[in-house]
């Protein structure tokens, strides 16, 4: 890979010489601007505004537009003298949790190549010394006339720095979220649940630039004189009336897309619940209100009890009578019995 910056990284009074290399590369495809009759290049030519002439490259300079609209002459010598320690070196100032940084300040990927051979050793000690802290290392460096702040981390076996912004270029989320009261069931919430869970994990290197692959198909058919392909009309979302029901939906196209509908088809079958008719229905409504409420059985059970009780204490009564009436007689008997006896004796 081609270097794009060489310099040193400052890590205390170790200095490893570096070069940068660009970590990431576009697969996009661009377009030139062409003249739609007879598809020549359109071409755009810098001009002097005051000479009214075309200028090269060479006569371009910088200068800076003050607000009323006054251009001062910046040349590439007045930024040399700028007090920048930083102009080939990228020097570490402290080491922090990773999960300090917020991702909005990343920008640009770059590797760190050590250059050279003496600059294995200090090399590595940095990257196993970033390892074995769990942290990552934050520098300033300059490039392309400006300082900027960076995050050192390991990568497999090399360093590689993102390019940060600045904390103040981070701007704050105001008015981004939405200023209703809005509350969320938990209802809702076990859904979304169930819908990430149903997604899972991808891999990454799975996916892929779909739309960069149709673009080629479109360019090759036109470079054979070919009609280009035509691409599938995108589903309809509609207009989401009920959160619930989309969630619902959303989890069922989830499972089905893995293999998992003929499961969900066969649970939502075992779950169908049949409606009666309007006749019977009604017939079941009828005989509702026939019962009686609960406070009218109760009211019939209490009163059953009570007359139950009564016959059962009057018939106790009339056994009690009856047995009396058989005992009243032998008691006679028995005594006649013992006056004639006693007669006898006498």
């Amino acid at each position: 890979m081609r270097s794009i910056w060489n310099g040193a990284i400052s890590f205390g009074l170790v200095s490893i010489p570096i070069k940068l290399v660009n970590a990431t590369e576009s697969h996009s495809i661009s377009f030139r601007q062409v003249h739609t009759e007879d598809n020549g290049r359109i071409r755009y030519r810098k001009f002097c505004e005051l000479e009214d002439r075309e200028v090269t490259q060479s006569e371009i300079g910088k200068g800076y537009e003050e607000a009323d609209g006054t251009i001062v002459p910046i040349t590439d010598e007045d930024l040399s003298h700028l007090p920048i320690p930083t102009a080939r070196t990228i020097e570490i100032v402290a080491f922090v949790p990773a999960d300090r940084i917020d991702p909005l300040q990343m920008d640009a990927a770059y590797y760190l190549a050590a250059s050279g051979a003496p600059a294995a050793k200090p090399y590595t000690l940095l990257r196993e010394a970033l390892k074995r802290s769990n942290k990552v290392a934050i520098a300033k460096y300059a490039l392309r006339g400006r300082e900027r702040l960076g995050m050192l981390r390991v990568v497999g076996d090399a360093i590689a720095m993102h390019g940060l912004l600045w904390p103040d270029e981070v701007r704050a989320p105001e008015g981004v979220a939405p200023d209703v009261d809005v509350r969320v069931r938990d209802k809702e919430l076990d859904l979304a649940d169930a819908l990430m869970d149903t997604l899972g994990e991808v891999d990454l290197e799975d996916l892929h630039d779909e739309y960069r692959e149709a673009l080629e198909e479109v360019v090759a058919a036109k470079a054979a004189g070919e009609t280009p392909p035509e691409a599938p009309e995108p589903a309809k979302g509609g207009k989401v009336l009920d959160l619930m029901a989309a969630l619902e939906k959303s989890v069922r196209a989830a499972k089905e897309s893995r293999g998992e509908g003929a499961e969900a088809a066969e649970t939502e079958e075992a779950q169908v619940t049949t409606l009666p008719s309007k006749k019977s229905a009604s017939a079941a409504r009828k005989t509702a209100a026939k019962r009686p409420t609960a406070k009218e059985a109760a009211t019939t059970k209490k009163a059953a009890s009570a007359k139950k009780a009564a016959t059962a204490k009057t018939a106790k009564k009339a056994t009690a009578t009856k047995s009396t009436a058989k005992k009243t007689p032998a008691k006679k008997a028995a005594a006649k019995k013992t006056a004639a006896s006693r007669k006898r004796s006498a």
